[in-house]
């Protein structure tokens, strides 16, 4: 089947324009995606009129470095579709990291069409995959999803209420009277994402915006930057992010954003060095005042008598108003933690000033429950909760309870396997004793042994942070695919009088709570502590808790998660004759020739295959082995769909070849991932490299990797469905 797009790549050079005129004349008026490259730069765009828009690249002093084009056409695209995959593109190029972007246009609009789901999102998918074996993107679109750079990257685009909130901020830069924006946002809300968007924004050379992919009130934002360019020149400002791990994170992200810099990622302490005309806090709830600051107290003190203020009496919220012409600050009441946060008054104070700009995010953009799951778990870990006793229900999100705490350590590595990014984590209530003695557990519950975060710098992107326990210190500001959340001994509930309970000889951060006398402020930083933990998954969030009346008070709340029945599993029947719902089914490990010598040897076998699959086009197969049990266990019999053409990236396919031996097959066939390089020619394309990848947890399984006269016999008999 012939694919429904053609890459064509050109020199960029002065013969181009003849070249377009001979061999794109159905499509010099047609809308396409191009991109412009050299080893390390690019550039991406679209146009329906691609020689005009050739012409005007070359002149541009920044693109004539710009060695090679590729265009992307199809008869599928309109305006709105080359409008979404430039779009898509430009984020995924920029977090892939092959090239730095020359690109301007940041925060294109999410372009809203008929079919863009069921057409143009797969389509984008197939573009990806042969960019990928063109050698110009690298990563897959599920690693690239997961990277803290394509999180935070600014060609994300922005929603209106986000754009809304850049306007009030660039007209308070452009009010004399105005010093400060301070910008309310829950958990998921894309405070940090907007916080970047607008350093992006500052810093871009705004003539590479293609204004006509906006509307009326994008225009209105240009205006509004070149109107603070103007009156600012080159803005001194920084980005002030007060957790340490936080921050090493974003100062990685800066520094492969083009026009940015981590030097431009402060600590609250880095303020007193300059003045800024502008200082951007994000997690401003976590800037600090002098109570429990433990071996911070000796630069905190330093600090503020530096800038001429009692640092009994002053916090980091001073400092940057100290430091900066104007600031601004993106704030979260109910993620502050701990006693040594800047007090929930200061920030009131500073809002009730003449010279306070207020804006508030709503919308959720993190956890896939929306709206209503951030309202359920502020109204869970609320005293005399309102809500009716019944399961939190969703399609969209995946929230349990489990009784077993092994069973949910297992789960949220099942769940890294598929989706990545998925993390224990628990509230501060065992001590960190492995932190001097790696032999040691710190979370002991039954037979289940943890240890905390080895590392409490960018923990979440750790090598072994799947094997360990990470806290609120080491996730907050981060986002995670699945959260599988231990809450500690130090929290129960009363059910008689409809509380909860805390038990502060149990909770174990020390600068937690030493200076709290009032139990109830205690308990609202813990019960912060869970809400906010809960935010971090995106995809869904496990929760196992220690003390028998909080599970039960929970148990109202959250369904229980479902244990499999012990019963064994029918075996699945294997016969001679087939029937109206069987397929063939070949046994590959007595396979000794090709494979259309096994499907001639005595009569076909069938097996039962439930659904309409049709006997000539699906075949099933036995997968021995562990080499791809991150998807197939060992001994699965699996249906494939016979291959006809067609792309192979990314697939997991059934490939012989006499070039290898498979070490759990014993013959010339093996299932793998399949990935392949191209070369492009006059000619068309030819294989350089294919490449089998294993998906394993036993990493002693490594990649066949195929070259030159070893790809000369290689056939792919079959595309991997399902697991039968």
């Amino acid at each position: 089947m012939a694919k429904p797009f053609q890459i064509i790549p050109y020199p960029f050079d002065s013969q181009l324009e003849l070249t377009l005129l001979q061999q794109q004349r159905d499509y010099l008026s047609w809308p396409i995606v191009y991109f412009l490259q050299d080893k390390k730069e690019a550039y991406v765009g679209e146009t329906t009129d691609m020689v005009t828009r050739m012409k005007a690249h070359l002149k541009t002093v920044r693109k004539q470095q710009l060695h090679s084009v590729s265009l992307i056409r199809s008869e599928l695209f309109n305006k709105s579709a080359t409008l979404d995959i430039e779009s898509n593109l430009i984020r995924y190029i920029a977090a892939d990291g092959q090239f730095d972007l020359q690109n301007g246009n940041l925060g294109i609009s999410n372009h809203k069409f008929y079919q863009q789901k069921e057409v143009y999102w797969e389509l984008f998918r197939d573009i990806w995959t042969e960019l990928r074996a063109m050698g110009i993107a690298r990563h897959s679109l599920e690693h690239i999803d997961n990277s803290d750079l394509f999180k935070y990257s600014p060609y994300k685009s922005l929603s209106r209420e986000q754009t809304n909130g850049l306007k009030t901020i660039l007209r308070c830069l452009l009010d004399d009277r105005a010093r400060v924006s301070l910008i309310h946002g829950g958990a998921g809300t894309g405070k940090s994402i907007l916080a970047i968007f607008l350093f992006k924004l500052l810093k871009t050379d705004l003539q590479d915006f293609n204004k006509a992919d906006f509307d009326e009130s994008d225009e209105e934002l240009f205006q509004l930057v070149e109107d603070v360019r103007q009156k600012y020149g080159d803005l001194e400002m920084a980005l002030v992010i007060p957790m340490q791990s936080f921050r090493k994170t974003i100062s990685k992200v800066f520094k492969n954003i083009k026009g940015l810099s981590p030097k431009m990622v402060i600590g609250p302490a880095e303020v007193a060095k300059k003045k800024y005309d502008l200082l951007i806090v994000d997690e401003g709830h976590r800037l600090r005042q002098w109570k429990n600051l433990a071996a911070y107290y000796g630069t905190f003190r330093k600090v503020s008598q530096q800038l001429g203020l009692d640092e009994l009496n002053c916090s980091e919220l001073d400092w940057v108003q100290l430091q900066s012409d104007k600031s601004i600050i993106f704030y979260d009441e109910f993620q502050s933690v701990k006693p040594s946060d800047a007090d929930k008054q200061c920030f009131l104070d500073l809002q009730a000033l003449e010279s306070t700009r207020i804006e508030r995010l709503r919308s959720q953009f993190r956890v896939k429950g929306g709206a209503h799951y951030m309202e359920f778990v502020h109204q869970l870990f609320s005293d005399n909760t309102t809500l009716l006793p019944q399961p939190f229900d969703s399609v969209h999100y995946d929230f349990q309870l489990f009784d077993d705490l092994d069973a949910m350590v297992k789960q949220i590595k099942r769940k890294n396997d598929s989706e990545g990014l998925c993390r224990m984590v628990a509230g501060f209530a065992w001590d960190w004793i492995s932190k001097k003695d790696r032999s040691l557990y710190d979370i002991v519950i039954g037979d289940t042994q943890l240890r905390w975060n080895s590392t409490d710098v960018d923990w979440v992107n750790s090598t072994h942070a799947i094997h360990e326990v990470g806290c609120i210190h080491t996730t907050q500001g981060y986002d995670l695919n699945y959260t599988g959340l231990i809450i500690g001994p130090e929290l129960d509930y009363d059910f008689q009088n409809q509380c909860f309970v805390v038990y502060k000889d149990r909770y174990r951060d020390k600068n937690g709570k030493n200076s709290i006398t009032d139990p109830a402020v205690l308990k609202n930083y813990i019960l912060n502590i869970y809400r906010t933990i809960l935010f971090r998954g995106i995809q869904g969030s496990y929760i196992y808790a220690c003390n028998e009346n909080l599970r039960a008070y929970l148990a109202q709340y959250i369904k229980a998660h479902q244990v499999l029945g012990q019963e064994p599993k029918a075996e699945m029947l294997i016969t001679d004759v087939p029937s109206e719902q069987s397929i063939p089914y070949y046994d590959l490990s007595i396979a000794a020739g090709s494979f259309s010598d096994v499907q001639q040897q005595g009569k076909a076998r069938y097996v039962e295959a439930a659904g309409a699959y049709d006997p000539e086009r699906y075949f099933a197969c036995t997968v021995v082995g562990e080499s791809m049990n991150k998807i197939i266990p060992n001994g699965s019999i699996c249906i494939f769909e016979r291959y006809q053409g067609g792309s192979r990236n990314g697939l997991i396919c059934l490939v012989e070849s006499s070039s290898f031996e498979d070490r759990d097959f014993g013959a010339n066939y093996t299932i793998k991932e399949y990935s392949s390089k191209k070369t492009i020619s006059e000619e068309g394309w030819e294989h350089q490299e294919i490449t089998l990848l294993p998906k394993s947890t036993d990493a002693s399984y490594q990649p066949i990797v195929l070259r030159d006269e070893e790809l000369l016999d290689l056939k792919v008999i079959g595309i991997f469905k399902k697991v039968l």
